[in-house]
């Protein structure tokens, strides 16, 4: 039985893209079949109304825009709006999903956003560069202000004797819609971990973060790892007393260890609004403006060399791919997981009866 445990053991360790391509997707989209007929079950059981409201509203939709008429405009700048909202949102939640190995896209996409806004503004001496609000950096578009230079603007409407000279003030509205949007997706991605810890709570077993953290407590991994194991064993102690304000303080801050306060809060059993609300409003409103006010007044007015941008887009496309590869890993793994433990559980009383 220990052999064949340490088999299964090696198997998952082995299961990886680089080692085994092929094993690894079939189980990657054999899990998300199954998560996908999962959830289909579950509407059809539990979610009538909601599906055929669902439905009534993407047929409506089609016929929206496949209908000519006078409306076009309007659907059309819906679209914008809904494009730019989940655009912004998804950078979000890949910013903060996956326990701390999501993409970091505030310094791949909404810090060179109010970077780039903030200089054209000084350039100009202007903030009414949008032509809507929804014209600001997306997948495969720039914001037309990039590239339009000062006189189609205008006159600079801020002025001084040392050129133009746009109050911080005037400026972060001009970005404040991105900046909460992204702080959305931010809290959204924070779901994951405190949903799966209380499940485990609900079912009376520990999640593995935990187990590792009780286990690893005596091990000696070098000064800054036993540091960082002082601070997470403090979490453990003190997760039992966390109120609103201990978890809107813990999300107001730049905080690598938030993963772990959000298993905290659903192993002990923390009610979803008060942990979802507290998340919210610390990432999307007081953690983004502390963010913005931090890099606004540290921009300076010269103009910024674009010309390595395919290098950029090279990077950015390769931190996604290692991010798309860390998800199937993990995903595959689980799935695996799931399998070994049925075959545990077939073969446990009679390997159990033979012993005796």
């Amino acid at each position: 039985m220990l052999a064949l445990r340490e088999r299964y053991t090696l198997e998952l360790e082995n299961l990886t893209l680089t080692t085994q391509p092929v094993k690894t997707l079939r189980f990657f989209l054999l899990a998300i079949l199954q998560y996908i007929k999962r959830s289909a079950s579950y509407l059809l059981a539990k979610g009538g109304w909601l599906m055929l409201s669902s439905t009534l509203i993407a047929v409506l939709g089609i016929l929206l825009v496949t209908i000519e008429g006078p409306h076009e405009k309007h659907v059309e700048e819906v679209s914008e709006y809904v494009r730019f909202g989940l655009w912004w949102i998804a950078l979000g939640v890949a910013s903060s999903i996956g326990l701390g190995s999501g993409l970091h896209t505030f310094v791949l996409y909404l810090g060179p956003h109010i970077a780039l806004f903030t200089i054209k503004a000084m350039q100009c001496g202007r903030i009414d560069l949008k032509s809507a609000p929804y014209d600001t950096i997306q997948l495969k578009r720039v914001p037309s202000w990039l590239d339009k230079p000062c006189r189609e603007f205008g006159p600079p409407l801020f002025s001084s004797s040392h050129g133009s000279r746009v109050p911080i003030s005037s400026i972060l509205p001009q970005v404040q819609i991105e900046a909460i949007l992204w702080g959305l997706g931010t809290a959204l991605g924070e779901l994951p971990p405190y949903f799966i810890s209380r499940a485990a709570s609900v079912s009376g077993r520990k999640i593995e973060a935990m187990e590792e953290l009780d286990h690893s407590s005596s091990e000696d991994n070098g000064f800054i790892a036993t540091h960082l194991k002082q601070i997470e064993q403090w979490l453990l102690s003190h997760s039992q007393h966390m109120n609103f304000f201990t978890i809107l303080l813990l999300a107001s801050v730049p905080n690598p260890l938030f993963d772990l306060a959000g298993i905290m809060c659903g192993q002990f059993g923390i009610p979803f609004w008060k942990f979802f609300l507290a998340t919210l409003i610390g990432k999307a409103i007081i953690k983004t403006h502390i963010q913005k006010y931090l890099l606004v007044p540290s921009l300076q007015t010269d103009k910024w060399d674009f010309s390595f941008a395919s290098i950029w887009n090279t990077i950015v496309w390769l931190m996604l791919m290692n991010f798309f590869v860390k998800i199937v890993n993990a995903t595959a793994q689980r799935y695996l997981k799931k399998q070994q433990d049925k075959s545990l559980a077939e073969i446990l009383p009679d390997s159990t009866h033979s012993d005796s």
